[in-house]
């Protein structure tokens, strides 16, 4: 069965950076798109970044861009959320998610705070 699994999270200060890592199975990973989402506490889960199969065709929600960058590696079917400049609006559990399967995986929590 379909399979995500995040990694990466933990507690970093205002403008540190983390890495998010996505490893997909019981899928042709490539494809498929992938994209990350978040929820913040009282808040609904947005969509933070999408990326094609391909790699192609990238696009992120306002609030992140120049900040946040997503890629993918079809070989080691993981998709990575590399997160700069962090700020502490960005506290939030993170998903993966592929879209056609309607899968999340369980999440990892990413805390900003000084």
């Amino acid at each position: 069965q379909v399979q995500l699994v995040e990694s990466g999270g933990g507690l970093v200060q205002p403008g540190g950076s983390l890495r998010l890592s996505c490893a997909a199975s019981g899928f042709i990973f490539s494809m498929y798109d992938m994209s990350w989402y978040r929820q913040a506490p009282g808040k609904e889960r947005e969509l933070v970044a999408i990326i094609t199969r391909s790699g192609g065709t990238i696009n992120y929600v306002d609030s992140v861009k120049g900040r946040f960058t997503i890629s993918r590696d079809n070989v080691k079917r993981t998709v990575y959320l590399q997160m700069n400049s962090l700020k502490p609006e960005d506290t939030a559990v993170y998903y993966c998610y592929v879209g056609y399967f309607h899968s999340w995986g369980q999440g990892t929590q990413v805390t900003v705070s000084s």
